[in-house]
């Protein structure tokens, strides 16, 4: 994301990762909202319709959302300049010192570098799991990440920089709006869905296996402690601590 999405007048420089570049936002241990604040910009939308962008929490949404739940990963915006990774794959970015990259906040004098903002937006579609009959007899939303995680604190996400040559700078340095850079080349969405990746990590998430033990230990989801027997995967795809052959 370029400050042309925002202003065409493009007044900041921004500079395109480097290759071999990568990051990761968030932390899939945490699960209070004080920890959580470290990465201020990772929110949830409880989505009234399809174009629902706020309001915007830390946690999960408290009660069902008409449309779905969007989960928001803004990464960092300030690079050290230096490192394409660390060993934690977060030192070496920061977010900007006050306001936001959106606001024009300003870097870090430890990260001093802006690079594009990187958003993911994931909708879940949760419209159909809204019927409060369904939910736990205390009221609280039913949702669970497969860290185990009810509160939705351990919201987290990686980055992999994978653009060809100078293609991203030449967007960063464009006037204009991103979206119309004649700079580059634009293919449509039936063309770009054509693109396929090898399987390299062949990790089961779809189809059905029988008996699955769920179990955790968050106190945020006291209602799974108890074993249950279900047919569906062996485990759930991911970190998923809380499920168990």
């Amino acid at each position: 994301m370029s400050d042309a999405l925002f202003d065409t007048a493009q007044k900041t420089k921004v500079t395109a990762f480097k290759s071999g570049f990568r990051m990761l936002v968030g932390d899939s241990s945490f699960s209070s909202r004080a920890q959580a604040r470290k990465y201020r910009q990772l929110t949830y939308t409880c989505m009234q319709n399809a174009g629902s962008r706020n309001p915007e929490t830390l946690n999960f949404p408290a009660g069902p959302c008409p449309y779905a739940i969007m989960a928001n990963h803004r990464f960092p915006t300030c690079w050290d300049g230096k490192n394409t990774d660390s060993p934690n794959h977060y030192d070496h970015m920061a977010y900007p010192e006050t306001l936001t990259f959106e606001a024009g906040g300003a870097c870090p004098a430890t990260h001093p570098v802006k690079v594009p903002q990187v958003l993911f937006e994931t909708l879940w579609v949760t419209k159909e799991f809204n019927n409060k009959a369904d939910w736990p007899e205390d009221g609280s939303q039913p949702f669970v990440w497969s860290t185990g995680d009810g509160t939705g604190f351990s919201s987290h996400a990686d980055y992999l920089f994978g653009w060809k040559g100078d293609a991203l700078q030449r967007n960063m340095d464009a006037k204009g709006e991103y979206m119309s850079v004649k700079a580059l080349t634009r293919q449509n969405i039936q063309a770009g869905n054509k693109c396929e990746v090898k399987d390299m990590v062949h990790e089961q998430f779809d189809g059905c296996k029988s008996r699955v033990l769920w179990q955790t230990n968050s106190p945020e989801a006291d209602w799974l402690t108890d074993p249950l027997q279900l047919e569906g995967l062996p485990y759930l795809p991911g970190l998923g601590p809380m499920i168990k052959k």
